[in-house]
């Protein structure tokens, strides 16, 4: 059986690597599946909750604002700024972070970090509650 070796990588190192069956992420084409032996890829990516589905079955999430997402040879890589594992996400200051962010947008404060701010805080609540079930 063919296996995806993963790795997710921010600015501060490797956040999450591992062997995988599947990945799902989104790009700015929309959201996009991988599975072994995929044709080779490379894609840029919008702020989204990225999941694996490792070989063990588990689904790991992970936070990513952005970046790209490269696919060759059972090898995906995604390169982004800022990449946090949906599990040491605390639901409560995401769901905070995400109505500071929506109470400027509705402000008027429509900037691009404004916008970006918005779309990471909503990837991460989406993390958040896929893993905590709700």
């Amino acid at each position: 059986m063919s296996v995806l070796r993963v790795e997710v990588v921010a600015a501060e190192g490797i956040t999450w690597e591992g062997d995988a069956l599947s990945v799902i992420a989104r790009t700015s084409e929309g959201d996009i599946g991988i599975m072994p032996n995929h044709e080779p890829l490379l894609a840029s990516l919008v702020p989204c909750a990225a999941e694996v589905l490792t070989v063990d079955g588990n689904r790991e999430v992970v936070v990513v604002d952005g970046g790209f997402i490269s696919v060759a040879e059972n090898r995906v890589s995604i390169l982004s700024q800022f990449a946090k594992v949906a599990a040491e996400i605390d639901l409560k200051t995401a769901e905070h972070e995400l109505a500071a962010a929506e109470k400027r947008l509705n402000a008027g404060d429509i900037d691009d970090e404004t916008r970006h701010h918005f779309l990471r805080a909503q990837a991460q609540v989406k993390a958040a509650r896929l893993t905590q079930g709700h």
